[in-house]
């Protein structure tokens, strides 16, 4: 049975900020990993640019964007929670932290493509 407060869509809102949050923690070892392949070698350097062009990493790319920006958006909306009085529109804010965030993420997967 889903309790009452788990049917809010403010409570979607922090589940997805949460797990954006999450997303991006595990992302930063693979990144920081790669990032000392790079400096290492210029051949590692060169096949890691060869592994960026296929369409698969590209698509992942665009869900690290939209996480990146999801959880952007999201805190901002959490910041602006805490020291902003209380609205009625609390859900809009949600969804436009949402819309926002996936309209970033498309821009950088058509633009990438």
């Amino acid at each position: 049975m889903i309790r009452p407060h788990r049917s809010h869509p403010l409570w979607v809102a922090f589940l997805l900020h949460r797990v954006s949050g999450i997303g991006l923690a595990l992302f930063l070892p693979v990144h920081f990993y790669m990032l000392s392949l790079a400096i290492s070698s210029a051949a590692t350097l060169d096949g890691l640019l060869r592994f960026t062009d296929l369409t698969l990493v590209k698509i992942a790319e665009f869900f690290l964007v939209f996480l990146l920006s999801v959880h952007m958006f999201g805190g901002l909306r959490l910041i602006a929670l805490e020291f902003l009085p209380w609205t009625n529109n609390q859900k809009t804010l949600a969804a436009t932290a949402v819309a926002l965030a996936f309209m970033i993420s498309t821009g950088f997967f058509l633009r990438a493509i």
